[in-house]
Formats: C-alpha cells, structure tokens, sequence
C-alpha cells in the first residue's frame, strides 16, 4: 500500500487539475490512500475536496493548523498507513503511471528517493507569464538543477520534487524539519545523503507544474528559497550544492562593485564589463527563447525576470547569512510552496 501525502492551503486555481490527475493514476486504489493536508485554507479548497472526493473513499484530508509544508507533510506521513510515501504538491499536474513508475523504480534502483522532471507552464498565457515559466526552466536561470532543466537519463541527483520514500526512512533520519518554511526538501533529501542514502530523477516521469502569476510573487519565492538555504546547510554541516552560491556571489558582485567603483577607475571599468556581459546573455537568451516560442513579447519580459530570480535568491541567501550570525528568525510572511 502507498501512501500519498498532499499540503494544500488556499488552491482552488490549481487543485482540481491535482486531484483528477491523482484520481486517474494506474495504480490500484484498493492498495492507495490519499490525504490531503490543509493549512485551514480560506478560500474554497476545502470545498473543492469535498466534491472532488466524491466517490473516491481512499481519498480524506487532516488539518494542519500550524499552515506550514513541513508541518502538513508530517502529518500526513504519522496519519498514513503504507509502506511507502509520496509527496505531491497542488500546484501540479502528474502523468498517469507517476505512482506505479515511482514504486516500481524505488524498487529497481535500491533508491531512498525518486521523484521525475518539472515541466514548468504559465500561470496563464500571457506573454509575462510565458517569460516566468520559461526562466524556472531554463539553464541560465536555474543552473544545474535538473529536475528543472531536464535530463536525457536516469541519474543520481542530490534533490527530487516530489519524491516517493519507504515508511521505514522516516523512522531512521527524522521527518521533515518544521523549522524551514522553505527548502524543506532539500533538507530531508540532503539529510538522505547524509546518512549514505541515493537519490534518482527519473526524466520520463514529467510533471506539469504551474509557476507563479506575477514577477514579484516569483522574486518572492525565490528570495525565500535563498533566505532558508543557510539555515539548511547549517543544519546539513554542509553545503549541498555548489550552484547555490552562484547568485550570492552575484548580488555581493552587484554590491561590492558598485562602491569600490566610485573610488577606483579600473574597478569600474571592469565591473561595468561584467554587468553588461551579464546583460547581454540574458538578453540573447531571451531573444533565442521568444523566437522558439514565437512569442516575441517574452523577449522584453525575461531579461527582468531573469534578473529578479538571480538577485532574490542571492540577495534572500545573504540576509540568511546575517541571520545567522546574529541568531535571528527565520521569518517569511507566505507559507505556500
């Protein structure tokens, strides 16, 4: 029996898409049970459920008053009764064969964790949002990360989205960590790792995931995953990645550059170099990216965004760092994934 574990709070745009695609998974509902997690949603989410549910009785939801994706995850994982568990999130849409693929290759790879590829789409069809969803997948705004760039095989990853784990791995390292609002997986699947465990992205597993709706909620999100990224490594004893420092190093460039210019004409010869070769790849990539989705709009978005996503993270992982030297909070004002 698989157990399948769902945070939701405040989803009624994406939720319906999730919980048919859930609903039309080849795996055997007499060996499945879905809980959804909800943070006391305020709009119709709980309503939504209750119809969609409907004829479905493997399906029920548990509160999770304390709002938070680690906290819903935990939840549902003490409140589940299989031997495995996958993580979904509402944002997303899952191919048919997502469960049955996950449980047959945990099995085959002798993996802790797998999880498949992000196909990111547009909130809606508007050139914006076609320019935000085409940054979260692109290499030059993402880096390495795979599940969202892409891969042509199976391989050996440090973090899934979404991953499948077997009961017993909770029980030998812990649950996820109610301290991060965000990162919390990549926490857990770093703590995987830790404990000499492997981790597979499987590229033919792909889920259509929905990006944000507005440049600001996007510049939002990724400030926090860089905000919590310190505190995660801190936790680890370690950095888990090297791409993660890529835009801290930027955001101290964009900082550091600018006043050591103002007293040092070398210094700002090259540092108006650096800035203007960065705008220019972001401006080809851009342009490469509107005439592939013959979109020519999106090439007046993406630069911005681009720069919005690089300077968020880098600019969220440095107050994080200061956070830390100075032992204060880990605050962020939204709780969605």
């Amino acid at each position: 029996m698989i157990s399948v574990i769902v945070p939701i709070y405040n989803e009624e745009k994406y939720l319906e898409a999730c919980v048919r695609s859930i609903a039309e998974q080849d795996f055997p509902k007499e060996e499945l049970e879905v809980i959804f997690a909800d943070g006391m949603s305020t709009d119709r989410s709980r309503e939504i459920l209750s119809e969609l549910s409907l004829g479905h009785p493997y399906m029920r939801v548990v509160d999770n008053p304390q709002r938070t994706v680690s906290y819903a995850l935990n939840a549902g994982i003490r409140a589940a009764k299989g031997d495995i568990i996958i993580r979904l999130d509402a944002h997303s849409v899952f191919p048919k064969n997502y469960f049955s693929t996950l449980v047959q290759y945990l099995e085959r790879l002798h993996a802790d964790n797998v999880g498949g590829v992000c196909r990111t789409l547009p909130a809606n069809n508007t050139s914006k949002c076609r320019g935000i969803a085409a940054v979260m997948q692109h290499p030059f705004g993402m880096g390495n990360s795979y599940f969202r760039i892409g891969a042509h095989e199976i391989r050996e990853v440090d973090t899934v989205p979404f991953g499948c784990f077997r009961r017993d791995l909770f029980e030998k390292i812990g649950y996820f960590d109610t301290c991060l609002i965000r990162n919390q997986d990549d926490e857990f699947n770093g703590r995987i790792i830790k404990n000499g465990g492997r981790i597979f992205l499987l590229p033919q597993l792909v889920i259509d995931y929905y990006a944000r709706r507005t440049i600001k909620d996007t510049g939002r999100m990724f400030y926090q995953y860089g905000l919590f990224k310190p505190l995660v490594n801190k936790k680890l004893g370690k950095a888990a990645t090297l791409r993660q420092f890529v835009p801290l190093l930027f955001v101290i460039g964009l900082f550091l550059g600018a006043v050591l210019s103002l007293f040092c004409h070398p210094v700002a010869y090259a540092y108006s170099a650096v800035l203007a070769l960065y705008l220019l790849v972001s401006a080809a990539v851009s342009l490469q990216v509107a005439i592939r989705e013959d979109c020519p709009e999106m090439f007046f978005w993406m630069p911005s965004i681009f720069f919005v996503v690089h300077f968020c993270y880098g600019f969220g992982y440095l107050i994080g760092l200061f956070k830390l030297l100075f032992h204060s909070r880990f605050d962020v004002k939204s709780s969605r994934r």
